[in-house]
């Protein structure tokens, strides 16, 4: 036994060195996602025509305006598109994919960002900028935990709509979110874009996502099909990275439903119900991220806490706080972790 505990902290000591090696690799990111404070923006569009007229390689023309420092608008030419199947086909408001040229940024608070995504809400309805406010908590939660993330900022959108000869003027919260190719320049890695099966995945890497996933209680995601996930190559280590997580129990928007992606029948009908599915792994490091996520509780609620003055709605606040404590309420008692992830864990 005494051998065993002496392995163990062997183990974790190394596996602590590789973590700081690996962070200390990480460089810096843009100054647009160097700031949390949110960026006022304006844009002028009409939602009709860039649902109908983009696709991957298609793009419109527009402007961009932003707040600088000296609190008045600057313009940036864009190019945009819809983006998002879901979202595309049963959202209002489609989220969008801004491409940016290198000549129009220079100087400016988007230089280095040659594409973005900027996440808006899906319907007009109560509630709808809250979605947005908690979809970017997901985020940062993720962000928290492990040094493989997006980068993310919330914008306040004079969001100006054209519809044939009128315009209708909306207040929108939205979510930059910065696009693959500068997460792979920052952590020094490459985007992998084929499929790597679950296993072949870094264990600890794919246990934290999996962990994530089951916190916000997501379904609406597989590291096997890619969908709502990239994979990047890192380190020699092959470490998934989820986007898109408005279908989350902790966003839980109105049009949300249980996914069932790969054909895997879950045994639940509610988003907010939450379900394991990750894949069984060597039980020490399903330890080792428990710890991780524990150890990381108040900085998780620190980043809640501070979203609190963006919600319409406090009751929506509340309701996302009380859904993370939740979790950890599982993760913090050994029966529970046992039987509503171990036991979970899945085989093929």
């Amino acid at each position: 036994m005494k051998n065993f505990f002496l392995i163990l902290l062997l183990w974790l000591h190394v596996f602590a060195c590789n973590v700081l090696t690996a962070q200390e690799k990480i460089g810096e990111t843009t100054a647009l996602f160097s700031n949390q404070e949110p960026i006022f923006l304006k844009l002028k569009m009409s939602v009709k025509n860039v649902k109908k007229n983009t696709n991957d390689s298609t793009y419109v023309e527009s402007i961009l305006y932003y707040k600088n420092e000296a609190a008045t608008y600057d313009s940036l030419k864009i190019d945009l598109r819809a983006r998002g199947n879901n979202r595309r086909e049963n959202c209002y408001y489609a989220p969008l994919k801004l491409k940016l040229s290198k000549s129009a940024t220079k100087g400016t608070l988007f230089e280095g960002n040659k594409k973005l995504k900027l996440v808006l809400p899906c319907l007009i309805e109560s509630n709808n900028n809250d979605y947005v406010i908690k979809e970017l908590m997901a985020y940062q939660l993720y962000e928290i935990v492990t040094p493989v993330h997006y980068k993310t900022r919330l914008v306040n959108i004079e969001f100006i709509e054209e519809k044939g000869k009128r315009t209708i003027t909306k207040d929108l919260k939205g979510v930059l979110i910065e696009d693959i190719d500068n997460v792979a320049k920052r952590l020094h890695g490459n985007e992998i874009k084929r499929r790597i099966l679950p296993l072949q995945q870094d264990d600890v890497a794919s246990i934290r996502n999996s962990f994530f996933q089951y916190l916000i209680a997501n379904t609406d995601f597989s590291t096997t099909y890619l969908h709502n996930g990239k994979l990047l190559f890192i380190d020699k280590k092959i470490i998934p990275l989820p986007y898109d997580f408005d279908m989350s129990g902790l966003v839980d928007a109105s049009y949300a439903v249980v996914s069932n992606i790969q054909n895997i029948t879950l045994d639940i009908t509610d988003v907010k119900e939450r379900v394991y599915k990750g894949y069984k792994r060597d039980e020490l490091l399903f330890e080792q991220v428990r710890k991780e996520f524990i150890d990381n509780k108040s900085k998780m609620f620190e980043a809640i806490d501070h979203l609190e003055k963006y919600f319409d709605d406090r009751n929506q606040f509340i309701i996302a706080k009380r859904f993370v404590t939740q979790f950890f309420e599982i993760i913090e008692n050994d029966n529970a972790f046992k039987r509503k992830i171990l036991d979970k864990a899945r085989e093929d």
